[in-house]
């Protein structure tokens, strides 16, 4: 029987959920695994430190008592490219690409390779759950809403994305201020600065802004597309992003003002509740819609 009170550090509850370390962070994004904030010291009950994360014990118990353990864990992550992808649902590459460019399933995570394109990788149940969902958008023609929007330049894997990890993060955290420096994270800094006008806010917001994602950047080019991933850049999806964010700015003035008390050496440069429904995603066999949404 397991100490209820009792946490691991992510690195020994990877090692006793037989998980690799990156595996691990995409089970806890997508909360397959439980994780619950940590103190200074490590341990629960502390102050908070952004970002840092312990796993219960019970959690670990409850994973390894499940039947299949670790297979069955190991495949609700299992990712894969769009090749990958293709050779699940039984059609081309290009099928799959145009497929993902135009929303109908998004991407779970991202690398950038040297010459700095970004290589999207795909929950393989996702997959194969659209293409049982949608058999009609296996083979034949594209239907003309999607064709339009393709023909357009249109591209929704990088949006959903950023919806899916804005989602999780919300998820992750009750404090007000950290909800506000979330959406913040995905906005340009002069976005950013245009919604938060005061500097000692805009810097609670920078040092609050958690991590989206890690990505090795070898070139300029990659570390280029990494930063384009990370930041919204179409008007809609700015304007949305905008507004959650004074939104959640109003509440965090209103519940927590003592966070903004100026720290020892305040600058005016910044950068960048259940949280909302991030995206409606496209259905090409009824309608298309454009504008994330919140519920």
């Amino acid at each position: 029987m397991c100490d209820a009170r009792q946490t691991f550090a992510t690195g020994r509850a990877a090692r006793e959920l037989e998980l690799r370390s990156g595996e691990f962070d995409l089970a806890v994004q997508l909360g397959e695994v439980r994780t619950t904030p940590a103190g200074t010291d490590g341990r629960p009950g502390g102050t908070e430190v952004p970002g840092r994360r312990r796993v219960p014990a019970e959690e670990i118990a409850r994973l390894q008592a499940e039947p299949g353990f670790p297979e069955a864990l190991r495949e609700r992550i299992r990712t894969v490219s769009t090749t990958e992808a293709a050779a699940l649902m039984g059609i081309g590459p290009g099928r799959v690409l145009r497929l993902t460019r135009a929303g109908c399933f998004g991407p779970v995570r991202f690398y950038v390779n040297r010459y700095g394109a970004v290589v999207w990788l795909y929950l393989a149940a996702e997959v194969t759950d659209f293409a049982d969902r949608e058999p009609g958008l296996m083979r034949g023609n594209t239907p003309t809403a999607m064709r339009m929007m393709l023909d357009s330049g249109q591209d929704w894997r990088a949006r959903q994305w950023r919806s899916r990890r804005v989602a999780q993060l919300m998820g992750q955290t009750e404090d007000p201020w950290e909800a506000a420096a979330v959406l913040a994270a995905v906005l340009p800094p002069e976005e950013v600065a245009s919604v938060a006008g005061n500097p000692v806010e805009r810097s609670l917001l920078r040092r609050l802004r958690p991590t989206l994602a890690t990505v090795i950047t070898a070139t300029p080019a990659a570390r280029e597309s990494f930063e384009r991933v990370l930041t919204a850049d179409e008007f809609d999806e700015v304007m949305w992003y905008r507004v959650n964010l004074a939104r959640a700015l109003e509440r965090a003035r209103r519940e927590e003002p003592g966070r903004l008390r100026p720290p020892a050496t305040a600058t005016s440069a910044g950068r960048p509740g259940q949280p909302p429904s991030f995206l409606n995603r496209p259905s090409w066999t009824t309608e298309t819609s454009s504008l994330p949404s919140r519920s």
